[in-house]
């Protein structure tokens, strides 16, 4: 296993660690891909020791918390922007099949990070507030509006009055109709980028939800947001496109929009019956 940061000074430092310590970083070294989807209770297990050692463990090792050892340790273990999303990609000599499962492994690994970065509370929060809402408007910047688009077309066919448009000055004029109640979706992996921070300022200044899809962290969407649901750091900011970071938006709005029609399927089941059968219509061959 190549060596990281992190991997690397939890094995300087464990002839250092009391025994109990040694076995949480014997089992972290051996294990690194599996520790980013395991609770402390799955990690003291798997080590035999307390969760009180696995927590002990972090501070060691100079980190405050166990999920922000784990948030780390899936940036580190992701590793997306090298040979794929920036220009060393241009020193490589592979094959399109080869460059096809360098970015199926970069997406795939991004997607497990996930799991460790999502609080499951903020998600169960945004559905309802989804649910409730009577307006919602999606809105993301470059690679980030491929989800807000995703997003208007999978709430919209439930039923919901759904906007997204990526021009800036409209979609303030959106806000402007918004009420108490109603939700912005704001997209942005770094949660700087200007447009989508005065939107969701805006929007709260009307009473709207901001339920922001950024990178966990201290950027301003992430504090000026009401609900986060919070993505990994899997791609650096100098990137040749959004890859990784896309992949995991567009995950979370799935989520989203199946959680949704999980509460709501038996409502809308007509309509969607119903617009089948005139897609299929559509299908059928003319001679």
């Amino acid at each position: 296993m190549s060596g990281t940061s992190m991997l690397e000074k939890i094995q300087h430092q464990s002839s250092e660690m009391s025994t109990a310590e040694q076995k949480v970083a014997s089992f972290i070294l051996n294990n690194a891909h599996l520790v980013p989807n395991m609770t402390t209770g799955d990690l003291s297990k798997k080590a035999e020791v307390s969760e009180a050692t696995v927590i002990r463990f972090c501070k060691t090792i100079g980190i405050g918390s166990y999920k922000t050892f784990k948030l780390t340790l899936v940036k580190e273990l992701s590793n997306t922007s090298i040979g794929v999303n920036d220009f060393s990609l241009l020193q490589s000599k592979d094959s399109p099949y080869d460059l096809f499962n360098k970015v199926t492994h970069v997406n795939k690994g991004a997607l497990e990070s996930a799991l460790s970065a999502l609080d499951k509370r903020e998600l169960t929060k945004a559905v309802q507030a989804l649910l409730q809402s009577k307006m919602m408007l999606f809105y993301g910047v470059g690679g980030s509006a491929a989800a807000a688009v995703d997003g208007h077309y999978k709430f919209a066919k439930l039923g919901f009055h759904a906007v997204m448009t990526p021009d800036f000055h409209f979609s303030l004029s959106m806000a402007a109709h918004m009420q108490k109640g109603d939700v912005l979706m704001a997209i942005s992996t770094s949660g700087k980028t200007k447009d989508v921070i005065e939107l969701a300022r805006f929007a709260k200044s009307r009473g709207a939800t901001v339920i922001a899809i950024t990178t966990v962290g201290k950027s301003t969407l992430y504090k000026e947001a009401d609900i986060t649901l919070g993505t990994p750091m899997v791609e650096h900011e100098n990137r040749i496109g959004s890859i990784a970071s896309r992949t995991v938006q567009l995950n979370i709005i799935d989520t989203l929009y199946v959680a949704a029609f999980h509460q709501i399927g038996s409502y809308v089941e007509e309509p969607y019956t119903k617009a089948s059968q005139a897609v299929a219509k559509l299908k059928k061959y003319k001679k």
